[in-house]
């Protein structure tokens, strides 16, 4: 059999084509979801499967894991996600990798950001006075991350070609897991990318190496962030934690997340057939990534430092969310 255009050759060679070009299509890009699936295909082509059943998935995990023992399981995610996608477009019974799969790894418990907190921050960063590109870069490299969700290493690693000021979108590329998404963005963060490329381009020319970038022209170093992070915070006139968690940039992913489900809950909407949407926008494999940065029970933004967590319908629904995953987890 001819190599398919993504260089499978298996039994399921048809299928797996079929998967990368649908999640193509839904803007994930991702090299090591193609690399990864790689390595199944030329599985099932040595072992003759031909249909995606329990033994030849687990068998090839088993093989992974004992090639590399201690090594990132994130890759567990793409074999799951074909699975489900198989069930729909293919075969109803075709396997879909169990939880019991799952590598997990302890998150650290978030800063809480406050609806005043993060108002004083924001406006803080665009009055930020340095000689750098940070004076014009903040605003909008800590907006993105409070008012889209993303990951700090998304923001440093954004290049100038993939925000589309005219669509206001942004493409975020081969992030965690080699997954890319593309993103809507609101108004004003949208005004605020348009000021910021604009004052870079006067700086640094139309070619610098990212959209945001160093007094010297380069990409952002990963500890750079958390070091403004921390001038804009005592500019706002926030006091800084002196025990305890202390706030950092990645906090206000968790705000976004906590913020559209709270926001949901108060509307009445039913968040669980929303979590697909807001994992997708996130950048999760699944709602579980999603859930991970809600607390049991969430509380409104503006009490986080006075008043306990108060159950509500939404954490109703994750208990028995939750539940649902250890009934299955005893029925295996």
């Amino acid at each position: 059999m001819r190599p398919t255009e993504h260089g499978f050759v298996g039994p399921l060679a048809g299928e797996l084509e079929e998967y990368i070009r649908f999640k193509a299509s839904m803007g994930r890009h991702g090299a090591t979801r193609v690399q990864v699936l790689r390595s199944f295909d030329r599985h099932c082509l040595e072992h003759g499967a031909v249909r995606l059943e329990r033994g030849v998935v687990e068998r090839w995990i088993a093989h992974r894991i004992d090639a590399n023992p201690g090594g990132c399981r994130s890759w567990f995610s793409y074999i799951r996600d074909f699975g489900r996608w198989m069930r729909l477009a293919h075969d109803p019974d075709a396997y879909v990798l169990s939880d019991q799969w799952k590598a997990g790894s302890p998150r650290p418990t978030p800063y809480l950001l406050t609806d005043r907190e993060a108002a004083l921050f924001l406006r803080a960063a665009g009055t930020l006075e340095s000689p750098s590109p940070w004076a014009w870069q903040s605003r909008a490299f800590f907006m993105l991350m409070a008012c889209c969700g993303l990951r700090t290493r998304e923001v440093r690693r954004l290049a100038v070609g993939h925000v589309d000021h005219k669509a206001r979108s942004i493409d975020v590329v081969d992030s965690k897991a080699g997954r890319s998404r593309r993103l809507p963005v609101g108004d004003e963060v949208a005004a605020e990318l348009l000021e910021c490329d604009q004052r870079s381009r006067e700086r640094f020319g139309d070619d610098r190496p990212a959209f945001f970038v160093t007094s010297t022209g380069n990409p952002v170093s990963p500890g750079m962030p958390g070091v403004v992070f921390r001038r804009v915070w005592t500019r706002a006139g926030l006091e800084w934690p002196q025990a305890g968690k202390r706030p950092r940039p990645y906090d206000f992913r968790h705000r976004f997340a906590f913020a559209n489900i709270e926001r949901w809950t108060r509307d009445g909407v039913d968040v669980m057939a929303m979590l697909p949407y807001l994992a997708a926008y996130m950048g999760h494999a699944g709602i579980d990534s999603t859930l991970c940065y809600v607390p049991p029970a969430p509380i409104s933004w503006t009490d986080t430092r006075t008043s306990s967590p108060t159950p509500n319908a939404w954490s109703r629904k994750r208990r028995n969310h939750e539940q649902g995953k250890e009934n299955g987890r005893q029925l295996r």
